[in-house]
């Protein structure tokens, strides 16, 4: 599969990421105290945290409800938004980007190949 097929997905999606992290953006303003980049990169870390411990439970053999790994996950999202927010990235474009260059990567080396 070469670079611009595996990466079409992104064009069929061109403005909903944006559109959500507006979205996420108009509401963190509207209810919440505005915060510096800086705190939300650390609720980022620390809800990631909060994910991880909950593959960790499950490795160690203990039963998790589904539920609280989507809380995790969506607290994660939200996490994640409110920092590219408070930093400025446009996560759709760095998103775009990223992803090129991993399949300007793989297919540079096929070894990168999954």
């Amino acid at each position: 599969m070469n670079s611009t097929n595996e990466l079409d997905f992104l064009a069929h999606s061109a403005g909903a990421l944006a559109q959500l992290q507006a979205g996420f953006d108009q509401w963190q303003r509207t209810h919440f105290t505005r915060r510096p980049p800086e705190f939300f990169a650390l609720e980022l870390n620390g809800e990631a945290g909060e994910l991880a411990n909950l593959e960790k439970k499950t490795w160690k053999g203990k039963t998790i409800p589904a539920e609280q790994f989507a809380d995790e996950a969506a607290d994660v999202l939200i996490a994640l938004m409110n920092y590219a927010n408070a930093r400025g990235v446009d996560l759709e474009s760095a998103v775009a980007t990223k992803c090129a260059e991993i399949a300007r990567r793989r297919n540079a080396d096929p070894s990168h190949a999954p």
